[in-house]
């Protein structure tokens, strides 16, 4: 399992200029609006120093990491939802994502222009949020609507897909985004079947200018992000673009000049393991190292059926020891002797950083 994550933000905020600097890719990028039409999507290798160290030691002929799917859509603007701009269609791209990164601009407006002129970020996040709440209402609506009239055909009503509907249309037009932990386990899976953008967790990369990148600006936008308990990043992406074309040594000097002691990817990545509750956990398998993601909490046996669904049918045993331990002992032998190899039961619970060798039979 890796996870994906949907690009949003007002036209001119610097969305591509991210997705180029979280994939490395080439995608059109221009100082003017709806550059972006359709969605650009790269599959990124989750940075893992673990994963590097692991490598380094057992030098297997073969490293696989997890990875992250980025999904970049056109920008929003005003009445999207009326046709304005590109209309707001395009969104049906980021209904499955597992996480949303709205991109706020802090930039100016030397080299390129602002939709609406000045640079507000707080108006900016209002304006496209208030568009997907929108976007997210009509579906709910439509979704009423052929409950009424399926029920006037059959005498019947799904009261129970009703009730909850009625109660994501509620929160809607209030002007929220959807809290999916206010709903009963039993009603979490049928708010996440109707794939509404409000639904999935979400938080802020604001792009801010070179100048601004020791001493980031933290004022009025820090604060409504907090109260609205969602996290921020501050990341330059047009400096960070730069930065992923160069070669490491070089890509390392300039991040030194600039004080930076990590890429942007990193910390999005960390952002979003963080507010999913993912780990990740690695095998050995014949000449494959590789690297999953988990949700947190997910047992042994579970964690064997994402490598192989017979894996976790046919569970018999895993082999485990936490990479940290493997690092420190040089060797599974070392390991072995001082007792730090353990075997574990299809109930243990996987912890971030195992090493796991399941054992099967089918």
């Amino acid at each position: 399992m890796s996870f994906s994550c949907g690009i949003i933000g007002l036209p001119n905020s610097g969305k591509s200029t991210l997705f180029n600097a979280l994939t490395a890719l080439s995608v059109p990028c221009q100082s003017y609006p709806f550059c972006t039409i359709e969605p650009n999507v790269g599959i990124v290798a989750v940075p893992d120093e673990r994963l590097k160290k692991l490598g380094s030691m057992l030098k297997p002929e073969k490293i696989t990491p997890t990875t992250i799917e980025f999904i970049d859509v056109a920008g929003l603007i005003k009445d999207a939802h009326k046709g304005e701009g590109l209309g707001n269609k395009f969104l049906s791209h980021i209904r499955n994502v597992d996480a949303i990164a709205h991109v706020l601009r802090l930039f100016g407006t030397q080299n390129v222009s602002h939709v609406y002129v000045d640079i507000d970020p707080k108006r900016d996040m209002e304006i496209v949020e208030t568009e997907i709440i929108i976007s997210d209402l009509e579906i709910v609506e439509e979704r009423l609507n052929k409950i009424e009239r399926l029920a006037k055909v059959s005498k019947e009503k799904s009261t129970v897909e009703w009730d909850i509907l009625s109660k994501l249309k509620a929160t809607l037009e209030k002007g929220l985004f959807i809290d999916v932990e206010k709903f009963s386990e039993n009603e979490r899976e049928a708010v996440c079947s109707f794939d509404l953008i409000t639904s999935r967790p979400i938080f802020y990369i604001a792009n801010i200018d070179e100048e601004n990148i020791t001493h980031v600006p933290v004022d009025e936008l820090d604060n409504v992000i907090h109260l609205k308990g969602k996290r921020i990043v501050y990341i330059c992406g047009k400096l960070e673009q730069d930065l992923a074309c160069l070669s490491g040594e070089e890509r390392n000097s300039y991040m030194e000049l600039y004080g930076m002691r990590e890429m942007s990817i990193e910390k999005v990545i960390r952002i979003g393991y963080e507010m999913l509750g993912l780990i990740t956990f690695y095998t050995v398998v014949g000449k494959e190292m590789r690297a999953w993601t988990i949700e947190r909490n997910t047992t042994c046996a579970k964690a064997a059926g994402k490598i192989h669904s017979d894996m976790e049918r046919g569970f018999i045993k895993a082999e485990v020891i936490n990479v940290e331990d493997f690092v420190r002992c040089g060797s599974e032998h070392v390991a072995r002797e001082k007792g730090l190899l353990r075997i574990e039961g299809r109930d243990y619970i996987v912890q971030d950083g195992d090493i796991l060798h399941v054992r099967f039979h089918v």
